[in-house]
């Protein structure tokens, strides 16, 4: 996606040169975040997740199925894995994350990960099987967005793991990470909290998750949701901060270097809306976000046009759609977790809840129905004109 949206965008600033696309998959860019939902229940095939690229990026060249093994920044050029290399004036880094593993003793077969379609696709077959246990192995988004899938396709249990003692603690907070275990817990997913993952029972195939403090869950299917690895490592060895994902100025260029920039979820980048703290955001609107910028910023290096650059400054915005609710969140609750308060409704309705920094406000997040999406959309306006909170 955000390959796609960078081509577009250099299209939309002006660039008229040729682009060459180079992706892993076989697959044409596609939307993500149904993986987990409607593609898992069976709701969604490829054709309905594809973009439709714009008329503007016709003429550009794919090369689906390849990747990039070695990018020489000196030389300006990259190695395929098909043998060839490509030469360029500019490169834009969109490799995004792969998931993470788990790195317990026990059989491989029966642990899935949600990233690609092919993941998917893989997983919705095994959770169909008759009276099917399931193992949730991490509480975040995707995790719980399995779990309630899982459920609603009937599966006999759904166990969620997770060291921290509620679901999604990290980015939202204990009070939204309460009313979350509660909500799922009433519509039949069962919790270990608290407790990390030794090993995996079984001969050749999982049978069951070993914890930490010595229980055994059993299962058919574990779905390993631990977390994301940037794809990095075809820019090794050209000097680069590569420590999680790919280290970029306010511009999003990399390395110094005016012709290299870094899109998406590889991307770590200061955000000049808040405190200048280089990080990835791993949310559906930054491939788009970064997209824009970084074509801005390509095409004034190209054409020798560089006034009127403003630092890059998104609002980031992501949605979570569990069981029959939904969270709606603008802004960088994460950054505001120490100063949660309820703006509107209740914790175990719909409610809405707003993260400050230094008594300002700095992200919303509603829990709930389609009137709770709706009460945090209306803090957009709000939230952009909120200035960086102080140090």
């Amino acid at each position: 996606m955000a390959g796609l949206r960078t081509a577009e965008q250099l299209r939309a600033a002006g660039w008229t040169g040729p682009i060459t696309l180079v992706g892993d998959e076989p697959h044409a860019p596609y939307n993500r975040p149904p993986l987990s939902k409607e593609v898992l229940a069976g709701k969604a095939g490829f054709d309905s997740l594809a973009f439709r690229p714009r008329a503007a990026v016709a003429d550009v060249e794919w090369r689906l199925g390849t990747s990039v093994v070695r990018a020489d920044l000196a030389r300006q050029a990259v190695e395929l894995s098909d043998g060839g290399s490509l030469s360029y004036s500019a490169l834009v880094a969109a490799t995004g994350m792969r998931p993470r593993r788990l790195r317990c003793p026990g059989p491989a077969a029966g642990r899935h990960t949600v990233r690609t379609l092919d993941d998917a696709q893989a997983l919705r077959e095994a959770l169909t099987a008759p009276g099917v246990r399931v193992v949730v192995v991490g509480a975040g988004f995707i995790g719980c967005e399995v779990a309630a899938t899982a459920v609603a396709l009937g599966a006999a249990e759904v166990t969620v793991v997770d060291p921290l003692p509620l679901p999604m603690a990290g980015p939202l907070g204990e009070l939204l990470g309460g009313a979350l275990k509660r909500r799922h817990e009433q519509r039949g997913v069962r919790f270990a909290l608290g407790c990390g993952v030794t090993g995996f029972a079984g001969e050749g195939r999982v049978t069951g998750v070993a914890l930490a403090d010595g229980r055994v869950l059993p299962a058919d299917v574990v779905v390993e949701s631990v977390g994301s690895i940037a794809n990095t490592e075809w820019l090794d060895g050209n000097g680069l901060d590569l420590a999680d994902g790919v280290l970029t100025d306010e511009h999003l260029r990399v390395g110094g270097r005016p012709e290299v920039v870094a899109v998406g979820d590889v991307a770590r980048f200061p955000n000049a809306r808040y405190d200048g703290v280089p990080r990835r955001v791993e949310h559906w609107s930054i491939p788009t976000d970064t997209a824009k910028h970084a074509a801005r910023v390509l095409v004034a290096h190209l054409t020798g046009d560089q006034h009127g650059l403003a630092p890059f400054a998104p609002l980031p915005t992501f949605w979570s759609d569990q069981h029959d609710f939904r969270l709606q969140s603008f802004g960088a609750p994460a950054l505001g977790r120490e100063d949660v308060r309820v703006l509107d409704g209740d914790p175990d309705g719909d409610v809405l809840v707003g993260y400050h920094h230094h008594d300002r406000l700095i992200g919303v997040v509603a829990l709930g129905g389609q009137q709770a999406a709706a009460a945090a959309a209306r803090y957009r306006a709000e939230l952009l004109r909120q200035p960086a909170p102080t140090a």
